[in-house]
């Protein structure tokens, strides 16, 4: 995880209160997202964190891209655009991740801030 996106996750951990989330450091299974987390129904899903500048695609290495291919339910990629004033957030799901690759943020998000992100997470 990069320096930004380690600084993205303590942010997430702070925000996301009701969620219970573990960073993950896997390196015997790449493309594994950065986050195990699991909400208070006890559902489990994972998180691919994101920091990419204002309207920037973000870039996935291919096993990430084969793991969301092969794990699209459960999974979601949460990003965090940094402008010059703010920092936007935006929540796409796993099987979202082709469009993320051809179209990137223009892609329609599921939740665009962090408390949408935390609805979307209870609900699981």
């Amino acid at each position: 995880m990069a320096q930004n996106e380690a600084t993205f996750y303590k942010h997430c951990k702070q925000k996301l209160k009701s969620i219970s989330i573990i960073k993950v450091n896997n390196t015997a299974i790449q493309g594994q997202p950065d986050i195990l987390a699991q909400n208070l129904n006890g559902v489990w899903f994972l998180i691919e964190l994101k920091v990419i500048l204002l309207n920037k695609k973000p870039k996935f290495s291919c096993h990430q891209l084969a793991w969301f291919h092969r794990f699209p339910k459960n999974s979601f990629i949460l990003i965090k655009q940094n402008t010059p004033v703010a920092s936007l957030y935006k929540l796409y799901t796993g099987d979202q991740i082709n469009s993320l690759v051809s179209c990137g943020v223009k892609t329609t998000p599921v939740a665009s801030d962090l408390d949408a992100c935390a609805l979307i997470f209870e609900n699981l």
